[in-house]
């Protein structure tokens, strides 16, 4: 196996000299092998988002480092790394630009980490690419090129939105609950369109859910964080050997053990 990225106790603290300060991530490591497919759970504030954020740039480290197929990114900014790091946020209007089309926003897309222009230079080529693309969806959304995104369903919107962030194959995906504002029928059809999109390219992802079910099923690993350190990395047997009951018992003795250490 191949280590494609690399955290190494990497820390972040908000509130910093107040007393509200906390370490959202606390000297965490985790190694992440190419092709991997991680689930990330945990309680309100374990650290998930923040991990992700940590990754995409959002925001630098206090400490640790970050290596991404070989390269230091610790100190890389957002925009930089947004030619390898690609991401799908649970909030449908973020990711995709309502007021244009389609094959606008599947244009953007194709130009990511490139110098762009005023003007969108839609090429037929890249037109039959976006149709083959997104017939592969089974949504009908091949048909509709010209329509503008926020026309579109919730669920279509999120289907585009993980299209555009797979589009150049990135070397890591991040899926930000990227289904937690849809209906458990929509969810499902994404997170099956989420899966074929990381097997069919071969794509590395993590990917935070709150429905454990779900995080159970997906991928071949899962981590569990709390107080921003991974508790446990599952491997894909010990996740097969789990049950959603099993892992919200974990996560409710973690809960306790919180409440009488106060």
């Amino acid at each position: 196996m191949t280590t494609l990225l690399e955290i190494y106790q990497a820390r972040k603290i908000f509130n910093k000299r107040t007393p509200d300060a906390f370490a959202a991530l606390d000297d965490l490591s985790l190694k992440v092998e190419k092709g991997d497919f991680i689930t990330i759970v945990g309680g309100n504030g374990a650290g998930k988002s923040t991990l992700l954020n940590a990754i995409a740039g959002t925001f630098l480290l206090d400490s640790g480092n970050i290596t991404l197929n070989g390269k230091d990114i610790t100190r890389l900014a957002e925009e930089e790394r947004a030619k390898s790091v690609s991401r799908v946020f649970q909030n449908q209007s973020m990711g995709t630009a309502p007021r244009m089309t389609v094959e606008e926003n599947l244009s953007l897309a194709l130009k990511r980490g490139q110098k762009r222009g005023f003007k969108l230079a839609i090429k037929e080529e890249n037109r039959k690419q976006f149709q083959q693309a997104l017939s592969q969806l089974h949504l009908g959304l091949e048909n509709r090129l010209d329509t503008e995104i926020g026309l579109l369903s919730g669920g279509q919107r999120q289907a585009i939105a993980l299209l555009m962030a797979t589009l150049t194959r990135p070397e890591i995906l991040l899926l930000d609950e990227h289904t937690a504002a849809l209906d458990a029928k929509t969810s499902k059809r994404i997170l099956e369109i989420s899966s074929d999109q990381v097997k069919d390219h071969n794509l590395t992802a993590l990917m935070i859910t709150h429905n454990l079910q779900d995080a159970l099923l997906y991928g071949n690993r899962m981590i569990l964080l709390h107080h921003g350190k991974i508790i446990k990395d599952f491997s894909k047997a010990e996740k097969d050997a789990l049950t959603a009951g099993d892992l919200y018992q974990m996560m409710a003795d973690l809960a306790e053990s919180d409440y009488m250490e106060r």
